[in-house]
C-alpha cells in the first residue's frame, strides 16, 4: 500500500517537472506559474488520500433534453349561435300558437271546448287558409259540421293525391266554391263567426277533438248530387253536408 502511494506521488511530480521544462521560453510559463500553487496543493492532497483499485463511477454533467419543437397551434372550432330577430307574421303566429297550447283547456264536449278555448290573436298564412275554409264553407253549420270541414282540409294536406299544405288544398282549382279567381273573399274579422272559425281551426289543427268525419276527404251539400259521390264511401252527415272517404 505504501509503494502505491509513493509511486503515484512520483508520477505526479515527474509530470509537473516535464511540463515546466517544456513550457520554458514560451508564453505558457506565466500560466504554469499562476497555477503552481494549485498543483502543490494537489500534491499535498494526493499524499493524504489512499489510492484504491476500486472503480469509482464518474459523474457526468447532466444533459438537458433538447427543447421540443413548438407544436403547431391547434384551432378549436366552436359553433357560434347568433339570435337573429324576426318580424315575420308566421313566426309571430307560431310563437302565439305555442303560448296558446300551454293553456289548452279540458272539456267534456265540443261545445264546451269551443267556449273555453282561446281564439288565436294572430294566424299564420296556413292557419288563415284553414280558418277561412271553415268560415266560408260552414259558418252557418253547427260546430260539429265546422270541425268536419276543417278536418277534410287537414286530411287532404296529408294525402298524396292533394297539395301538401292547407293553403294548397284551399286554393286548388275547382275544389272550393268560395274561391274566385284564386282569391279568398274578404273576411269580416270583427264578427263572432270569424272568432269561432279561428277556434275551430285551432281545435282541428291541434287535434283537440275527434270529428265524426275524422278520415273524410270529400264533402258536398245535400242539395247537390255530384257524380263522384257514387264512387265514395259516406262517413258522416252533419246538417246540410255529407262527408265521404
Amino acid at each position: 500500500m505504501y509503494k502505491k502511494r509513493f509511486a503515484s506521488a512520483a508520477v505526479i511530480s515527474a509530470t509537473l517537472v516535464f511540463t515546466f521544462i517544456n513550457a520554458e521560453g514560451s508564453g505558457a510559463f506565466a500560466q504554469v506559474a499562476e497555477t503552481a500553487p494549485v498543483t502543490a496543493e494537489m500534491n499535498r492532497t494526493v499524499s493524504n488520500v489512499s489510492v484504491t483499485e476500486e472503480l469509482v463511477p464518474v459523474a457526468t454533467p447532466e444533459t438537458k433534453p433538447a427543447p421540443e419543437a413548438d407544436a403547431a397551434p391547434e384551432f378549436v372550432s366552436n359553433e357560434v349561435v347568433q339570435t337573429v330577430p324576426t318580424t315575420d307574421a308566421d313566426d309571430v303566429a307560431a310563437n302565439q300558437a305555442l303560448a296558446d297550447a300551454a293553456t289548452t283547456p279540458t272539456a267534456s264536449s265540443l261545445r264546451q271546448l269551443v267556449s273555453n278555448i282561446k281564439a288565436p290573436a294572430s294566424l299564420s298564412r296556413e292557419m288563415e287558409c284553414l280558418a277561412g275554409a271553415v268560415y266560408f264553407e260552414a259558418r252557418g253549420e253547427p260546430i260539429a259540421g265546422q270541425l268536419a270541414v276543417a278536418t277534410v282540409v287537414i286530411n287532404r294536406s296529408e294525402a298524396r293525391a292533394f297539395p301538401a299544405s292547407y293553403c294548397g288544398v284551399v286554393y286548388q282549382r275547382a275544389q272550393f266554391s268560395f274561391v274566385k279567381n284564386g282569391k279568398m273573399p274578404r273576411i269580416k274579422r270583427s264578427t263572432q263567426a270569424w272568432k269561432k272559425a279561428k277556434k275551430i281551426a285551432r281545435i282541428a289543427h291541434e287535434e283537440l277533438w275527434d270529428s265524426a268525419a275524422k278520415d273524410a276527404l270529400y264533402f258536398h251539400a245535400k242539395y247537390v248530387s255530384p257524380s263522384w259521390a257514387r264512387k265514395k264511401q259516406a262517413r258522416a252527415t252533419i246538417k246540410t253536408h255529407i262527408f265521404y272517404r
